[in-house]
């Protein structure tokens, strides 16, 4: 009779591995095929099918399926109506999907190819829109940063966008719209100097408060901060001990902002230096302070 020894374990975790890996290399040829089959799925379909499939994927919200549908029908039909309505819904769908500089690069490419297309004037609303949010990223939606304390070069460029539509296309349906989001915009830019110019007068820097409160007027006159500008200028003036443009300061704005608290000698009410610590309570400036304490006046 022959006794048969047992097999060692070295043997047993070589089969092992040898099984894992049989098994890892039939899932990973499983999941080739299906992208594979995914892929061939649209391959001789014709245009209009493609077009049909990747709409579809837009009206439920599925950004990514439609994109890779529009690019698969630009491959394989790169020419035609059908293509450049593709192109320009490629781009939409990389907006709707945060994909902001594959947005931008779709919309630059679709201007330089199709310059005079009949619906330039939407790409250039589009990339407005794009260019408006390409600082709403993940800290900005969690720790609420104002964009107007933020680079505000994407925001220049989003105004020139609507700007180019208004100017160009003004019987466009977008020209309407574009001209809102311009005052928006404007306001965030005025925003920008006037926190700057709160900045320089919490410091003492009157002539550079005042200055930056000027600059403000001029460059962005009716703007929804004009009267906290007139505002910093009294606050200068009175610092600097310049009466005739204290006064000056101060009429304007009994005039027309009457109730505005640095009449009474209540505003800048900057936030503590407490809030500062407090990495939860996100950016606030003497501005919001304001606009919480206006808020509370219309309540009661």
């Amino acid at each position: 009779m022959t006794v048969r020894s047992a097999p060692s374990r070295g043997f047993i975790r070589l089969l092992s591995l040898l099984l894992v890996v049989a098994v890892a290399g039939t899932g990973c040829s499983r999941v080739g095929k299906m992208f594979k089959k995914d892929k061939d799925a649209d391959e001789g379909q014709p245009v209009e099918a493609i077009y049909q499939k990747a709409h579809t994927s837009m009206t439920n919200g599925n950004w990514a399926s439609a994109e890779v549908s529009f690019k698969r029908l630009v491959a394989q039909y790169p020419y035609g109506p059908y293509t450049e309505q593709a192109l320009i819904e490629t781009a939409y769908a990389q907006y709707k999907s945060g994909k902001h500089d594959d947005a931008i690069s779709s919309i630059d490419r679709f201007i330089r190819t199709y310059p005079t297309h009949r619906n330039i004037a939407y790409l250039y609303y589009l990339r407005g829109l794009v260019n408006s949010s390409r600082d709403t990223v993940f800290l900005q939606r969690v720790w609420r940063l104002d964009v107007s304390r933020r680079d505000l070069a994407t925001p220049t460029q989003a105004y020139n966008d609507f700007l180019i539509v208004v100017e160009r296309y003004p019987n466009s349906r977008y020209a309407e719209d574009a001209r809102k989001r311009m005052l928006v915009l404007r306001d965030t830019f005025a925003r920008h100097e006037l926190d700057a110019a709160l900045y320089y007068l919490r410091r003492t820097a009157d002539v550079a408060a005042a200055d930056r409160a000027k600059y403000l007027l001029e460059t962005y006159p009716q703007s929804r901060y004009q009267y906290d500008a007139v505002a910093v200028l009294l606050t200068a003036y009175n610092r600097l001990g310049n009466e005739t443009l204290a006064a000056d300061a101060r009429r304007v704005l009994q005039q027309n902002d009457p109730s505005h608290p640095a009449l009474n000698g209540e505003w800048p009410d900057y936030p503590s230096n407490l809030r500062k610590l407090n990495p939860f309570a996100g950016e606030k400036s003497a501005v919001d302070n304001r606009d919480e304490l206006e808020a509370e006046r219309q309540k009661q």
